[in-house]
């Protein structure tokens, strides 16, 4: 109970300091290690002995390197890369060409929030391919952001949209599909197709509309539409070849992937490498400068750098706060608390989806909520008599979609990034279509499943 009262202040703290402008990276951090400081105090333990530097107030920054490690060479690198690739395209061009040639049929549509829509249900398509949730977001702002910003949405609007694209991890390559269907004791393709879609249909197109709705809501409000919209003069455009530049890398990794039958395999940073370098073969033909294609490329790099100051570090920092909240228990002591419960079915059900949104929220990860109470569904499931999957697709549903509307998110933060948008703003306007959702997916599961 003293980890909850910890951590409930610390989080009253942050929220404070966040409203008043203060720096989100230096704050969330700043809580992360107050958190962990208050674990020490305690008796927690924050690391493994034979990681320890030996003094339990010291192993605080071995936290935070061992942190900055692992998130710097994955999730940090997929973020620069990519980062760099749309810096690069704007550059050179490419984007632009993308957009003016993209938008054509688009504005065939009336209103731009209609596309937008749209735009949620071919990213929620898209993530049954791009099992990673802050990898779709940063591909989706690399090719769908710059084309609905010219449609003349805000970027607030955009990035909500995209944020959501991953909001349901939809489809048997799933991570957390394969634990649902093997906590139930079916097959995964079976778990996908005859009970995830059922719930999934209702709830993605409640999300479509309440995003048009929302969106165009927001952005009356905030006077924001249009303020981004991309005037392009075709007399200053490169080649119309170079529209394909922006999305190669999602071609590429569609191309390479088992979605498609194929044996092989290639990731998303060696696909915006690869973009890279196909783009630098196409300025020097266009150019023959080598030496300006060399020099061009230094707005990849800058764009990396810039990813890394403004993005990974709150994502380390993000870690670092999740880290603070497991350490002094906090976490621990509200899942324990619902197992004891000892509620019916459906109370049971709402509780457990309450918990594991909230947890997510408040450590921007569903998967670790998730895996905690998976097993918990077999065991009420059997003393109600009622089917597991009843209480596994709304537990499943409810951590990714409270993903996308934590602020400290890997994909939340990625793609406040690149927009240049704050992730709280995102998050408040993900808050409405998402929370519909989980309400959605409650009332789906205990009625069609």
């Amino acid at each position: 109970m003293v980890g909850v009262i910890v951590a409930t202040l610390v989080i009253l703290l942050i929220a404070y300091l966040v409203y008043k402008k203060y720096k989100p990276q230096t704050v969330i951090l700043l809580g992360g290690m107050i958190l962990i400081a208050s674990a020490i105090i305690i008796g927690n333990p924050i690391i493994a002995a034979k990681q320890s530097m030996g003094n339990p107030w010291l192993d605080i920054f071995k936290v935070i390197e061992d942190l900055a490690s692992n998130r710097v060479a994955g999730l940090g690198l997929m973020i620069m890369s990519v980062t760099g690739f749309v810096k690069y395209m704007d550059y050179i061009g490419a984007s632009r060409v993308f957009v003016h040639i993209g938008v054509k049929p688009l504005q065939l549509i009336r209103s731009p929030y209609v596309v937008l829509a749209f735009a949620y249900l071919i990213g929620q398509m898209m993530k049954m391919a791009i099992t990673s949730a802050a990898g779709l977001g940063v591909l989706l702002m690399a090719t769908m952001f710059p084309i609905l910003l010219s449609l003349g949405v805000s970027r607030g609007a955009a990035a909500a949209v995209i944020v959501s694209a991953s909001c349901i991890d939809l489809g048997p390559a799933a991570a957390t599909s394969n634990l649902m269907a093997k906590t139930a004791g079916i097959d995964v393709v079976d778990y996908f197709i005859n009970y995830q879609l059922v719930v999934a249909i209702p709830v993605i197109l409640t999300i479509a509309v309440l995003h048009s709705i929302v969106q165009r809501y927001f952005d009356k409000k905030e006077e924001a539409a249009g303020a981004e919209k991309m005037e392009v003069n075709e007399g200053e455009l490169p080649p119309k070849i170079y529209a394909i530049l922006p999305i190669l890398p999602l071609l590429m990794i569609f191309i390479f992937s088992p979605v498609v039958g194929s044996k092989l395999k290639m990731s998303l940073v060696s696909a915006m490498f690869f973009g890279l370098f196909v783009s630098m073969i196409f300025e020097f033909f266009r150019t023959h400068d080598l030496k300006e294609v060399f020099k061009g490329i230094q707005k990849f790099f800058d764009g990396m750098g810039s990813a890394f100051a403004t993005v990974v570090t709150l994502v380390i920092a993000g870690e670092l706060f999740a880290k603070g909240l497991n350490a002094v228990g906090a976490v621990d002591t509200v899942i324990n608390a619902s197992k004891t419960a000892g509620f019916g079915e459906e109370a049971m059900t709402i509780l457990l989806q309450t918990v594991i949104a909230g947890a997510t929220i408040l450590t921007g990860s569903g998967d670790a909520a998730v895996f905690s109470f998976a097993g918990l569904a077999p065991v009420i499931a059997a003393h109600h008599g009622v089917n597991p999957v009843e209480m596994l697709i709304p537990m499943q549903f409810s951590a990714t979609l409270a993903r996308s509307i934590s602020p400290i998110s890997a994909v939340m933060i990625a793609v406040a990034g690149i927009a240049m948008v704050s992730p709280f703003d995102i998050a408040k306007r993900t808050m409405i279509p998402l929370g519909a959702g989980l309400i959605v997916t409650t009332i789906a599961s205990l009625m069609l499943i």
